[in-house]
């Protein structure tokens, strides 16, 4: 991976094959994330996939105090532009899903389609979501609090991906496990506290005008079909994708099947088309 200096900050990055950008930000649990797409021909062969460490996680640089998602969308448009890359197919999952639609609204010129993998927010208020904050989320924090980091991780990973987890995540990617306990200060120091600020309303997600693909898993967690649901009435712009035989793990568990629909989805929404 090489290294780029972005407003003062060093951001590491892997930038591998040639055709139209597509941009891959890893979600808020660790950087071993993109792996299993840059591994399949319908993308790999085909496109220019930029993939890189987020501000705090991996061997990027670390960071004193608060970060917003909006300055992590900042980070991903100062890096395209530091590569030479103006526009891009955007690609987030979870909570970089939410860092995506930040960068379509900040900079929607940098942002040719957005992929939005079962979004962390926003989130309606309702009891499916409020049993995930009492039932995981919470008592995550509570253990990190306490230091017991992999408690912690173990906790909001039962909740995300659903109780019998650990298996496809380790078969899908390796290490991702222990990456996130290593990065837990990132995600609960900062990225949770980020997700929990952030404001998108109805508003917001009109001027959210490119092309979307919001994907959901078919065996995912009950939080992230309402989420979902949100967005389908709220962006202007947006179709449904839902990815057989996989929950929120997706990419990690089928990404042959999403690989072939992200690849299909660019090609009807071709960048060229638009220079």
């Amino acid at each position: 991976m090489e290294r780029a200096d972005v407003g003062g900050l060093e951001l590491v990055y892997e930038l591998r094959g040639s055709g139209e950008p597509v941009v891959l930000i890893h979600w808020g649990v660790g950087v071993v994330w993109a792996e299993p797409l840059l591994e399949e021909p319908a993308l790999a062969d085909r496109y220019r996939l930029l993939s890189y460490h987020r501000a705090g996680f991996g061997r990027s640089g670390r960071i004193d105090g608060p970060i917003s998602i909006a300055d992590h969308a900042e980070h991903c448009r100062l890096l395209m532009r530091r590569l030479g890359i103006a526009r891009a197919h955007v690609v987030g999952h979870s909570s970089s899903a939410v860092i995506a639609l930040q960068l379509a609204l900040d900079s929607p010129a940098a942002v040719h389609t957005l992929t939005l993998m079962e979004a962390a927010r926003p989130a309606p208020a309702t009891d499916v979501q409020g049993a995930f904050v009492r039932d995981f989320a919470e008592p995550a924090v509570r253990r990190y609090r306490s230091g017991d980091w992999a408690g912690a991780v173990e906790t909001w990973f039962r909740g995300v991906f659903g109780p019998d987890y650990r298996g496809a995540l380790d078969e899908g990617l390796p290490g991702a496990f222990e990456q996130a306990v290593a990065n837990a200060d990132a995600f609960f120091e900062h990225e949770l506290p980020a997700l929990q600020q952030w404001s998108f309303t109805q508003e917001d997600a009109a001027r959210v005008t490119p092309p979307a693909l919001a994907v959901l898993g078919e065996k995912t967690a009950p939080t992230f079909p309402e989420r979902r649901e949100l967005l389908l009435s709220w962006l202007p712009n947006v179709e449904p994708f839902e990815l057989p035989d996989a929950s929120h793990l997706l990419h990690a568990e089928n990404p042959r099947a999403l690989a072939e629909r992200l690849a299909a989805f660019y090609a009807r929404h071709r960048l060229e088309a638009t220079v």
